[in-house]
């Protein structure tokens, strides 16, 4: 594969699509969530902290086209050359709120200099009619990605983690991203390591959603354990177990051989500062997580996909 990587990743895939090297330049633009507000719930998930998930952003409080231009200039001491960047509202739910809020927050940004997308992180039960119709303007003019956060397919642990909305209308909500939003591409979150979720239900997961689902790219996240979260309670009375690495791997790996080859694999591990982090620490580790992931699918002569391929052909033997 490209990179030569056994799975298709998005430095890639950007790299093809915009001829050069692209940044994402994470922003908080100043949203709640549906499940921290009341609207569906109280307290947010039990694994998000006080800072939704963009703990590592330069500059939360500024201004968002400050935030902006303080996200790129530190990301050029590391890549001086790059001159485009998708502005990825990273924090919270990015449509929880009325659209003429949506459109006046999100064009503080992407009408900047180098601007070629935008990546909205939002959730399923927070994309009505109105703002699908204003993200459809968007794609008129730019790049635009849906990332939605599913983290798993179960109920039992949806609920558990206050996630406020069901797998079913995760399903509607791309059927109808797809439909009224045609040129959007769609990203699916999911998490391993939740309460509760064996080795078995996190592949699982994502079959789900890799069949159910007409999805472009995908996030696969270890679940960080962060200081000031409610999942701290449940990590003391030992409801939950941290991932090892070993484990981490080799569930990663057995992801990857069932999802399709043309799925963008946006992320497959994550960064936690360390100052918050609880565990598993190892995570901080993030290259030595890569290219263990890398190792091991060396080591079986995988690539993404292949466990579908397989299948394919062992059905057509038997038609």
């Amino acid at each position: 594969m490209k990179g030569m990587k056994s799975y298709n990743t998005l430095n890639d895939y950007y790299r093809t699509l915009f001829g050069e090297k692209t940044f994402k330049v994470p922003i908080d633009a100043g949203f709640d969530c549906p499940n921290r507000d009341g609207t569906v719930a109280h307290g947010g998930c039990t694994f998000c902290t006080v800072s939704g998930s963009g703990d590592a952003i330069v500059a939360p409080e500024a201004p968002i086209r400050e935030q902006f231009y303080k996200e790129i200039d530190f990301m050029h001491r590391k890549w001086p050359d790059v001159k485009k960047y998708l502005v990825y509202f990273q924090n919270f739910t990015n449509t929880h709120d009325k659209v003429e809020v949506i459109r006046d927050r999100y064009e503080q940004a992407i009408n900047e200099p180098g601007v070629v997308g935008i990546n909205i992180g939002t959730r399923p039960d927070c994309l009505p009619d109105e703002t699908l119709a204003y993200l459809a303007e968007l794609t008129e003019r730019m790049h635009v990605t849906i990332e939605l956060g599913l983290q798993t397919t179960y109920e039992a642990t949806s609920e558990l983690i206050n996630r406020a909305h069901s797998y079913d209308l995760y399903v509607e909500t791309v059927k109808r991203i797809r439909k009224q939003v045609p040129k959007a591409e769609i990203v699916s979150h999911l998490i391993n390591g939740l309460p509760g979720e064996t080795h078995e239900m996190m592949v699982e997961n994502v079959r789900r959603c890799v069949t159910d689902n007409e999805i472009d790219g995908i996030k696969l996240h270890l679940l960080h354990l962060m200081t000031n979260t409610r999942m701290q309670r449940d990590y003391h009375e030992g409801r939950l177990q941290l991932m090892s690495q070993e484990e981490y791997v080799k569930v990663i790996c057995d992801q990857l051989e069932i999802i399709p080859k043309h799925i963008v694999i946006h992320r497959i591990t994550g960064d936690a500062p360390r100052d918050m982090l609880i565990g598993p620490m190892w995570s901080l580790n993030k290259w030595e997580v890569l290219n263990a992931i890398e190792t091991e699918m060396r080591r079986r002569g995988s690539t993404q996909g292949c466990k579908l391929e397989e299948k394919e052909t062992a059905d057509a033997s038997t038609t």
